[in-house]
């Protein structure tokens, strides 16, 4: 079973590899994320080289069905946000996972 890493646990980890206080890592880390966020709320894409790309992608309207009652609806037009990992990211990762197995 895996562990998510949580933004407080992210928090704990740049404060001991960077030898600061568990405040100033949680400022770090917020900045970085508000940067992130602010960029895709413009509508432009984050990449961060060697690891991955963030989009923002708009999905039009289109008919579905309610899972519960089955009658036919319109889903609406809605904004949604992408990863793509870079390649060396996705290497890395399966390279991971076949030593798991293995």
């Amino acid at each position: 079973m895996s562990q998510t890493l949580t933004k407080e646990k992210l928090s704990e980890r740049i404060q001991s590899q960077l030898n600061l206080s568990s405040s100033e890592a949680r400022n770090h880390l917020e900045l970085l994320l508000e940067q992130v966020k602010l960029e895709l709320e413009r509508g432009k894409d984050v990449k961060i080289s060697g690891f991955g790309k963030w989009s923002v992608r708009i999905k039009k309207k289109r008919p579905g069905r309610n899972p519960h009652t089955g009658n036919r609806i319109e889903i609406s037009s809605r904004s949604v946000v992408t990863f793509h990992p870079s390649d060396k990211l996705r290497s890395s990762i399966n390279s991971s996972r076949e030593e798991a197995s293995a």
